[in-house]
């Protein structure tokens, strides 16, 4: 890279910046509009955001009576997009998902033709509601809406409405009558989000809320179109090749086919993360960097979207379960035992800039 590009990369659009001001700005009125609803879960809510920014889809985790579904539709309800909501359940079809085709008459002819009856999946905001409630058949009827924002029937496609998220809950304690999420779908998934317990003052503040007759009304902050365009300045962010390689380090740890694998990773690990946790790592950083009103991306960055980008890219092994090792707990061994890298590599040259591609 010569001197002249480096420089243009040190010294971005001035579009840009005012975006990522803006992108920074709309990201505090969002979460004061959210904390209208929902008491606490800062962490949570700013890796919701950090998702939906990055254009990314996330699945919650945690036990009933946190919120889970609350948070999702208020989430929709402040950037003003289209919602809906599919419990799943173990006889739900595919085509209770995507739609289906059904023939109708022309009164005008008389001939009958077929007509395509879009499902609820035809939505900016998708809450796909304890997804593992359902059938392997029916959860890969998400996979092509996902990957291809579209779905295909009777031959046809059909584009879905930009921009389009998918927000799974997940029980984590009822395991009876449920069908665990295959590794391809698990895959798909940008960020695996922990719902925690609320603290005592949260909790309290909770009950107050829930328990008076009250109601609070969510202001709407952001258009569809309006987030298409963040979401492309978020795509824009520079990232330092050292860190950028910092983050490809992080999921190349979780491997065990490398030589300088850990011992702990060879013997807790069944397999690791792929290189679309590359690509969330790096994307995600981005995103809460300019969320943070940044046009840099850090290791903090990289660092504080390691966990809900790995968890549930690692497969852990007979023996972790059996110590009571989980993949939560690996990772943050990686994140101590891999050292931030400094900004000359080791040619003793200038870090190179680059900006990635859409992850898949």
């Amino acid at each position: 890279m010569s001197s002249t590009e480096i420089e243009n990369e040190s010294n971005p659009p001035t579009d840009d910046l005012q975006a990522v001001q803006r992108l920074s700005e709309v990201y505090q009125q969002i979460r004061s509009e959210l904390g209208k609803v929902i008491v606490g879960q800062d962490k949570v809510l700013e890796e919701l955001l950090v998702t939906m920014f990055a254009r990314g889809h996330c699945l919650l985790v945690g036990v009933p009576g946190l919120a889970k579904t609350l948070m999702i539709r208020t989430l929709a309800d402040a950037l003003s997009l289209s919602f809906n909501r599919i419990q799943f359940t173990p006889d739900l079809m595919p085509s209770d998902i995507t739609g289906t085709e059904v023939i109708q008459e022309n009164k005008t002819s008389g001939d009958r033709e077929y007509r395509f009856l879009r499902g609820p999946i035809f939505a900016n905001v998708l809450l796909a509601d304890e997804i593992n409630r359902t059938p392997p058949k029916t959860q890969a009827a998400l996979l092509e809406a996902m990957q291809e924002h579209q779905v295909t029937a009777g031959g046809t496609r059909h584009p879905l409405e930009e921009p389009f998220f998918v927000l799974a809950t997940q029980n984590p304690i009822e395991q009876e009558g449920t069908y665990p999420l295959p590794e391809a779908q698990l895959d798909r998934f940008m960020f695996n989000i922990h719902v925690d317990y609320p603290d005592e003052d949260e909790e309290l503040e909770i009950v107050r809320r829930t328990t008076a007759d009250t109601e609070k009304n969510v202001t709407p902050i952001l258009s569809g179109d309006e987030i298409l365009e963040l979401t492309r300045v978020v795509r824009r962010v520079p990232i330092a090749d050292h860190i950028a390689r910092y983050a490809l380090r992080l999921a190349r740890h979780t491997r065990t086919n490398r030589e300088d694998t850990p011992d702990f990773v060879r013997e807790y690990v069944m397999w690791g993360a792929g290189p679309r946790a590359s690509q969330y790592l790096v994307l995600g950083a981005k995103a809460r960097a300019v969320l943070h009103g940044r046009y840099c991306v850090s290791h903090e960055d990289v660092q504080a979207v390691a966990l809900p980008v790995l968890r549930h890219r690692i497969k852990t092994t007979f023996t972790a379960d059996a110590e009571g090792i989980s993949a939560d707990e690996i990772v943050r061994r990686i994140l101590t035992l891999v050292p931030p890298m400094a900004k000359e590599d080791e040619r003793g040259q200038l870090p190179q800039v680059f900006r990635s591609a859409d992850a898949g």
